[in-house]
């Protein structure tokens, strides 16, 4: 069975300032929705409210996935229900590996799905090496990552592509992509693209959040929406991207409110 991400009248506010007005949305697995806009029209703040994060304050609406209303459950739930969010700016830490870091990952949010019967001890090193290897490789991720301290000295594409393969590890039902392709240059957005493109398929749902079209261009989204204070204003297919690309978020704006 198909699964679906509905967002219905979605309010957030931040530090007492409402940032999301009344947001919808409706992903299905299979599906790749870009989300755009400009500066503080509320996009990180729609991804970091699906992750409960916290600093922001659901003030209404409901975000529904497989029959749960997701804002009623604390992250961690959230995340062993199938989603799953790419940080604009992961964090660095040293003395944990990438490997170590992704095995805790995958116990927690996998774990009591695993049906190992070793109770509490989570999936057996054995299994997890194995599993590991292969998102590795259909990544083409060199192995000696795995023993890098995570984040630690990486550059700005490898810390993007060690949150891809943490995706891959997770297997989500739905990934929050959010900007991506920020401070990245064209050979690292194309390696980084090329790793989601890897992990498309009919059993996860994409958000990708960008200012920019040029990531579209190496992931082809199904639907294109534009962000503006808080709401989408405008939904299309990718050719939505290029007309953002050459009128820029003002006009069509505008061109809307005339």
């Amino acid at each position: 069975m198909t699964s679906s991400l509905s967002i219905k009248d979605l309010r957030v506010s931040v530090e007492d300032k409402l940032i999301l007005k009344g947001l919808n949305l409706e992903i299905n697995q299979g599906e790749i929705h870009a989300i755009m806009g400009p500066n503080g029209s509320g996009k990180s703040t729609m991804a970091y409210a699906l992750a409960g994060h916290p600093k922001y304050e659901v003030e209404g609406g409901e975000v529904w996935m497989d029959g749960v209303n997701l804002l009623e459950l604390a992250p961690d739930e959230r995340a062993k229900m199938g989603l799953f969010l790419a940080f604009q700016y992961p964090t660095s830490i040293p003395g944990i590996s990438m490997a170590n870091f992704l095995r805790s990952a995958v116990n927690a949010v996998k774990g009591g799905n695993e049906g190992n019967g070793n109770g509490n001890k989570g999936i057996p090193i054995v299994q997890f090496r194995k599993m590991l290897n292969e998102k590795m490789d259909l990544l083409k991720i060199d192995k000696s990552f795995a023993r890098r301290y995570l984040n630690e000295g990486f550059s700005g594409g490898e810390k993007k592509r060690a949150e891809i393969l943490q995706m891959a590890m997770l297997e989500p039902k739905f990934a929050i992509l959010d900007e991506t392709d920020s401070g990245l240059d064209i050979d690292a957005l194309r390696v980084v693209s090329e790793g989601v493109n890897a992990l498309v398929g009919p059993d996860r749902g994409f958000i990708i959040i960008t200012h920019y079209q040029r990531i579209l261009n190496y992931i082809k989204p199904d639907f294109v929406h534009v962000m503006y204070d808080g709401q989408i204003v405008e939904s299309g297919g990718p050719e939505l991207a290029q007309e953002l690309e050459q009128k820029g978020y003002d006009y069509l704006v505008k061109e809307r409110a005339g």
